[in-house]
C-alpha cells in the first residue's frame, strides 16, 4: 500500500484514528527527509486540534524511539537495573545531581541523557559544563563504560538517539504546536525509552515556576506519560510535584551544583529538595525492583547519604567524564564565582504567601545564567542563594536570597524581579504539599 503525507495529515485532521502503519510512515518520513516541514506542522496542527488516543500515542512513541539507535546494555551483563528519571523543568531543580548517585550507590544503573535551558527553566548541562572539564556530549562507547564503572552518568543526547524528535520538536517550536499533550509524551518518552531502560520515574511539576503550571494539565500529561511508557514496555510512573517555589534554596549553574555537592555531604540539605529528591528515588528502587516498600527504599537512599557513598558516586562520575578529581572536596575553588555577592530585602514585614517562581527564573536568564537564544553563551556564576521559602517571616531587615552578579546593573535588576515577585500576607499561610499524587498505568 502507498501512503502520501498528506492523506496521513488530512485523516488526522479530520479527528480519525491513524494505524500503526501510518504513524511509521510519517515519523520514517520525518527521520529521513522525505518528509517536508510545511508537512510536519500541519500534521503537528492537526494532532493538537483533534488529539491522539493512547494507542496513537504508544505508537508515535515507539516509531519515534525506534527512528535512531537504541541503547541494549545486556553485553555488559550489569547487575542490577537500568532505570531513570526525566523532569519537565523548574527553577531550582538540581534534583538530577543528587538522584543518579544516589540510586547508583543503591544498585541501580542511571544513563540520564539530559537537556539544557529552556525558557525560564535551568538545565542539567548546563549546570554540569559549571565543573571544569566535565564533558557532556561523549561517545556512546564512553558512556556505556562510565554506566559500568561508575553506575551513572548524565550526559547529552547523541545525534542517533530518537533523531525524528529533533526535527520535529524544532518544527513544533516554531508553529505554535508544542504544547499538545501527545506530542510531549512522543518527546519526552522517544529520547528516555531510546536509552534502554527498564523503569522510568516522571517528575511533572505543576505551579507557578512550571511547564505545566495548571494542576489539570498537570494530571492530564501524568497520565498519559505513564500510560504510554508503560503501554511501550518500559515500566513507569509519573509523579506530580509543587513548583509555586524555587525547589532548591538556589537557581543557577555553578550555585545549584554547590547546593548539590552540599545535600550530598550532608553540608546542607534543603527539606524541600529532600522530600522530593527522597520520593522520586524511592520509586526508582520500587518500580526497578531494588527495594520491596517505601520504608526499605527510604533507609537505604538515607543510608547511602550517610555513609558517603552517594557523595563518592557523584565524585567517581565527575571524574570519569572529564571533572577534577577533588572536585567534591574543593567544589568552592573549582566553580565559578560572581563578582557581587549581595543580599535583597524584603519590601515589608509579614509573612512570604507567594512567588512568582517563572519570573525568578527569567531574572536568571537575564544575568546570563540561561540563554534567550539558542547561541547565546552561559555565565555559570550567576544566579541565587540562599532564597527566602514559602511560609517564612520576613522584615525589612531579613534578607530574602543572596544575588550572584556580575555588575552593579545586573544585581539592581534582580533585586526588582525578586522584590516584584514576592506576595507578603499579614497571616501565616498554608504549608504547602511538596509531592502531590503518584500517577500508575491502570
Amino acid at each position: 500500500m502507498t501512503l502520501l503525507a498528506q492523506e496521513v495529515i488530512a485523516k488526522k485532521r479530520d479527528g480519525k484514528v491513524l494505524t500503526a502503519q501510518e504513524i511509521n510512515f510519517f515519523i520514517n518520513g520525518i527521520t529521513d527527509n522525505s518528509i517536508t516541514e510545511g508537512q510536519i506542522a500541519a500534521f503537528a496542527m492537526a494532532t493538537y486540534f483533534q488529539d491522539m488516543n493512547m494507542d496513537e500515542r504508544i505508537l508515535l512513541v515507539s516509531a519515534m524511539r525506534d527512528s535512531g539507535q537504541v541503547l541494549d546494555w545486556s553485553s555488559l551483563h550489569l547487575d542490577g537495573p537500568i532505570v531513570d528519571k526525566h523532569s519537565t523543568g523548574g527553577v531550582g531543580d538540581v534534583i538530577s545531581l543528587m538522584l543518579g548517585p544516589m540510586v547508583a550507590a543503591c544498585g541501580g544503573y542511571v544513563p540520564m541523557i539530559s537537556g539544557r535551558g529552556l525558557g525560564h527553566t535551568g538545565g542539567t548541562l548546563d549546570k554540569l559544563d559549571a565543573i571544569p572539564g566535565y564533558q557532556t556530549n561523549v561517545l556512546t562507547s564512553k558512556f556505556r563504560k562510565t554506566i559500568e564503572q561508575v553506575g551513572v552518568a548524565i550526559i547529552a543526547q547523541s545525534g542517533d538517539l530518537a533523531p525524528a524528535d529533533k526535527r520535529f520538536y524544532a518544527t513544533r517550536d516554531i508553529t505554535a504546536t508544542v504544547e499538545s499533550i501527545p506530542l510531549i509524551t512522543s518527546s519526552i518518552l522517544s529520547k528516555k525509552l531510546a536509552a534502554g531502560l527498564d523503569a522510568l520515574v516522571m517528575d511533572v511539576k505543576t505551579g507557578s515556576g512550571a511547564f505545566m503550571p495548571t494542576y489539570d494539565g498537570a494530571i492530564d500529561l501524568a497520565k498519559s506519560i505513564a500510560a504510554v511508557a508503560n503501554g511501550a514496555g518500559c515500566k513507569t510512573t509519573a509523579i506530580i510535584t509543587n513548583m509555586n517555589q524555587i525547589l532548591a534554596s538556589s537557581a543557577g549553574n555553578a550555585t545549584e551544583v554547590q547546593e548539590a555537592v552540599n545535600f550530598l555531604t550532608g553540608k546542607y540539605v534543603n527539606p524541600r529538595l529532600h522530600k522530593v529528591t527522597m520520593a522520586l528515588c524511592c520509586e526508582m528502587l520500587l518500580l526497578s525492583g531494588l527495594a520491596k516498600n517505601e520504608d526499605q527504599a527510604t533507609e537505604k537512599l538515607q543510608a547511602v547519604l550517610d555513609n558517603g557513598k552517594a557523595a563518592e558516586v557523584f565524585a567517581k562520575m565527575v571524574a570519569t567524564l572529564g571533572g577534577p578529581t577533588d572536585f567534591v572536596e574543593r567544589s568552592d575553588f573549582y566553580l565559578p564565582s560572581a563578582d557581587i555577592i549581595r543580599p535583597v530585602y524584603a519590601t515589608q514585614s509579614g509573612f512570604i504567601s507567594a512567588m512568582d517562581t517563572r519570573e525568578i527564573g527569567l531574572g536568571v536568564v537575564k544575568m546570563g545564567g540561561g540563554r534567550m537564544k539558542a547561541s547565546d553563551k552561559i555565565d555559570y556564576a550567576v544566579g541565587y542563594t540562599d532564597f527566602i521559602s514559602l511560609g517564612d517571616a520576613v522584615d525589612t531587615s531579613k534578607p530574602i536570597a543572596m544575588v550572584h552578579a556580575q555588575n552593579e546593573a545586573q544585581w539592581q535588576a534582580s533585586e526588582k524581579i525578586i522584590q516584584q515577585a514576592m506576595t507578603y500576607s499579614e497571616q501565616h499561610p498554608a504549608r504547602e504539599t511538596q509531592v502531590y499524587q503518584h500517577i500508575r498505568a491502570d
